[in-house]
C-alpha cells in the first residue's frame, strides 16, 4: 500500500512557492494531507524546519522520503504517478514545458520583488518599473509561444493542465491581483487558470487564514 503524502505549506495568502505543489496535486487529483506554516512569526523557522533542510515551503513527504524545492516535487510526483499526465506527452512539448518552468524557478525576480503573491489583495494596479515590466513581456511570450507551437484547442499552455501551468499559477495571480495590462490570449489563459476548481478552493482558504503579513498588504 502507497504510504499517503503530506505537503507542507505556508500561509495559502502569500505563498508563491507552496502554491504551485499544491495546485499541481489537487488538479490532478492525487490525495495528500497539508500541513499549513505561518510565516513571519517568531517560530517559522525551526517549525518548518522539522519538514525541510532548507527551511523554506513546501516540502513533500511520502514515508521516509523528503523532497523539497517545487520543480523537484512536480518531476517527483510525475515520476510517482507516470500514468498522469504531468508533464506533455508529446518530447518537443515536454522540452519547452520543462524548460520554461526551470526558467519561471530561477527568473522573473524583478516581478516577484515589485508584485508579491497576494490572495488578500483587491485588483488595483501599481507603477511598474522596467525591469518588471520586461519581466511580464517575456512570460506573455513564453506562454504564447507554448500555446501557439502546443496547446491546439485547449485551454492551458500545452493543452491540457501540466506541472508548467502549476509553476506558472503564481503569476497569473500576480498579473490578477496588479491589473497588469496583458494581450487578449493572456487574459484569456488567466480566465482557465482562475476557473479550476483547484485555484478556487485555493483562492477560499486563502481569504479565511486569519494571519496577515504587514509588508505584504502595505503595498499600495
Amino acid at each position: 500500500m502507497r504510504m499517503a503524502m503530506k505537503l507542507i505549506l505556508a500561509n495559502k495568502a502569500y505563498s508563491s512557492w507552496s502554491f504551485r505543489s499544491w495546485i499541481l496535486l489537487r488538479q490532478f487529483d492525487i490525495p495528500f494531507e497539508e500541513v499549513v506554516i505561518p510565516l513571519d512569526r517568531p517560530e517559522t523557522r525551526e517549525s518548518i524546519l522539522r519538514f525541510s533542510p532548507s527551511a523554506k515551503c513546501p516540502s513533500l513527504h511520502e514515508g521516509t522520503i523528503h523532497v523539497w524545492e517545487s520543480l523537484a516535487i512536480a518531476e517527483y510526483v510525475a515520476e510517482t504517478f507516470p500514468q498522469k499526465p504531468i508533464w506533455p506527452a508529446d518530447k518537443a512539448a515536454r522540452a519547452m514545458a520543462r524548460s520554461i518552468s526551470s526558467e519561471m524557478h530561477a527568473g522573473f525576480q524583478n516581478l516577484r520583488a515589485q508584485c508579491p503573491m497576494n490572495f488578500h489583495r483587491a485588483p488595483r494596479p501599481i507603477p511598474l518599473n522596467n525591469e518588471t515590466l520586461a519581466d511580464v513581456a517575456r512570460i506573455e511570450a513564453a506562454w504564447a509561444q507554448a500555446r501557439r507551437q502546443f496547446a491546439g484547442d485547449g485551454a492551458f499552455l500545452f493543452g491540457a493542465f501540466s506541472a508548467a501551468d502549476a509553476m506558472f499559477a503564481p503569476i497569473v495571480n500576480r498579473f490578477q491581483a496588479y491589473a497588469i495590462e496583458v494581450a487578449p490570449a493572456t487574459r484569456a489563459y488567466m480566465d482557465a487558470m482562475t476557473s479550476l476548481p483547484a485555484w478556487q478552493q485555493w483562492a477560499q482558504e486563502a481569504s479565511q487564514e486569519p494571519w496577515l503579513i504587514a509588508k505584504y498588504e502595505a503595498i499600495p
